[in-house]
Parts: C-alpha cells; structure tokens; sequence
C-alpha cells in the first residue's frame, strides 16, 4: 500500500509542471502558442528560480505567460517578446543569460573554480613524490636493530 501512495505521489509530481500553463491562457493560433511555449522554454520564473514559467504555477509566472502572449499578438518578434520581459524584469528572466559584465562570475565562475581545484590537485601530487623514502639503514644500524630484536636467551 505505502508503494502505491509512492508511486501516485511520485506521478504527480512529475505531472505538476504539465498543469502550469492554463487552458484559458492558451492562444486559439496554434502557431502563436507553438511560438509561446517555445520562448517561455527560456524563460525563468523569478519565483521559483530553476523552473521555467510553463513549468511553475506561480502566479507571477502566469503573469508572464500572459504578458508573453499579449506581445505575440501584438506582433512583436520572439526576440522583441523576450527584449521586453528582460527590459521589465532583468537578465535574470533568462534561463540563459547573455555573456556581459554582470554576469561574468555566473559563465566565468566554474572554470575558475575548476582551475583552482587542478591547482590544488597538481600541487598535492607533487609534494606527495617529494617525500623522500624513508632512509635505509647501513650495515651497522641494521645489525645493531637485530641484536636488539633478538629475543634473550636468558628468559
């Protein structure tokens, strides 16, 4: 029983995102909305940050779903739709944002990162092959290690 509440939970989830974009939001072309749903693809909800506004039921994503789809009617250009949204909300409605001075640590970040890792990484290999092996011990010292390991004849 507990695997079947799993399993329809587990489905539901996975369902949730395919309710985000309400009926009444969709456009009655279905080349605008073709063209709708491919551009909010790159949009992200500012609510939910890592889903983008088909997927979330934000109320603010719902609200650019509509925004969206008011400008296609109107006749702007996917790439106009998606200037305005930014214009209006930031770089950061972009699931994908552009290469420029603000957002040089978010594209730049992980290969500085990575690269001070492989520093570190580099860095520990060679100080482990500098330690020198332990020394050998010469004739003497190893005799003398003997006599002193050897177990006494007396006990």
């Amino acid at each position: 029983m507990r695997r079947i509440v799993l399993t329809v939970y587990a489905l539901l989830a996975f369902a949730a995102p395919a309710f985000a974009v309400l009926p009444s939001e969709q456009l009655s072309d279905p080349k605008l909305e073709a063209r709708a749903r491919h551009i909010s693809q790159e949009l992200r909800c500012v609510v939910c940050q890592n889903q983008t506004i088909d997927d979330s039921d934000a109320p603010l994503a719902h609200d650019l779903r509509v925004i969206l789809r008011e400008r296609l009617l109107a006749g702007d250009s996917d790439d106009q739709a998606k200037a305005y949204l930014v214009k209006r909300y930031g770089t950061y409605v972009l699931l994908k944002p552009p290469f420029q001075e603000n957002t040089l640590l978010l594209w730049l970040g992980p290969f500085f990162v990575l690269g001070i890792g492989g520093v570190l990484v580099v860095s520990y290999l060679l100080g482990r092959s500098r330690l020198e092996a332990a020394p050998q011990l010469s004739t003497d010292e190893r005799a003398r290690l003997d006599d002193l390991l050897k177990p006494d004849a007396a006990e």
